[in-house]
């Protein structure tokens, strides 16, 4: 299992920082793993991910019965955006993606929910020229409303109380310090402001989950997925503050779909099909966490 607290990275990794990301601060601590999945392999070209999202998806609008087409795909990815945006009501308000990869969360939330702006932060800097490239229109027709920042979840390059939201979707399995992120995510929200992540965990109770996914999963394996109860990002964000914590299983809406699309490429037996039995084995489901600040 990868250690809670980073190591020094043992790989140069130069780092561009653009004019708009704040002065003076070290480029974060990438994990190698990370690194080179979202930098060098740019995992948002592989065919599973249709449409430059970078999730599983969530496929509650999509027959499984069915063929499934690459517009069932991108709506599953939209989806999952669209629920996690539900939770916590950008509408008029400043929200902050954290883990916003290419960006295309953040432009579906600036246009189809209404925020006063909205800023998305990565922590890797090849995905944050990606994201700059790809909504270069939007950024240059809403400069006041749309940025990006490289940054890490652990530490926010943002202001105290800055934001009214804060959001993140299929991010959270990477971030190495969850009580830091939760302690992070207080410090930007505003009291009353409203924080929702979606991603997968292992299951409260679930006998050695660490070795049963390794031994199922490739991307636990190798330490770019970290396997923590749910709980544990839970009872952090009610240790940071936090009131009204919901961890609440969508996967239902998440697995069965993402089995479906991943059986046009992959045959049974191959790893990635191992979610579906990770999660039916009861070691692995997929969670929305909500929460309010005090």
């Amino acid at each position: 299992m990868v250690p809670e607290d980073p190591v020094e990275n043992p790989v140069e990794t130069p780092v561009e920082t653009p004019s708009e990301d704040p002065v003076g601060r070290p480029a974060p601590f990438v994990r190698p793993q990370v690194w080179e999945t979202y930098g060098p392999a740019d995992l948002s070209t592989v065919p599973v991910f249709a449409g430059g999202f970078i999730n599983f998806g969530y496929w509650h609008r999509v027959d499984l019965e069915g063929p499934l087409s690459q517009d069932d795909r991108i709506r599953s990815e939209q989806d999952l955006y669209r629920h996690v945006l539900d939770a916590v009501a950008p509408d008029g308000g400043r929200a902050v993606e954290v883990g916003c990869g290419l960006g295309l969360g953040c432009a579906l939330a600036l246009d189809e929910y209404g925020p006063a702006s909205i800023t998305g932060v990565d922590i890797h800097p090849q995905q944050l020229r990606r994201a700059r490239a790809a909504n270069s229109p939007l950024l240059a027709a809403r400069p006041q409303r749309l940025r990006f920042l490289l940054g890490a979840a652990e530490s926010l390059p943002l202001g105290d109380g800055e934001f009214d939201c804060l959001y993140s979707v299929e991010a959270v399995q990477h971030f190495p310090d969850l009580p830091a992120f939760a302690r992070e995510a207080a410090r930007v929200l505003r009291p009353g402001g409203r924080v929702a992540v979606a991603g997968f965990f292992t299951v409260d109770g679930a006998p050695a989950p660490e070795e049963r996914l390794a031994g199922l999963l490739e991307t636990f394996a190798s330490g770019l997925d970290i396997a923590r109860p749910v709980s544990r990002l839970a009872d952090a964000l009610a240790g940071a503050g936090f009131a009204d914590v919901r961890a609440d299983s969508i996967g239902p809406q998440v697995w069965p779909g993402w089995d479906r699309w991943l059986a046009r490429l992959w045959a049974p037996g191959t790893w990635p099909r191992n979610f579906m039995a990770a999660w039916e084995q009861r070691i692995l489901d997929y969670y929305l966490i909500t929460a309010a600040r005090r």
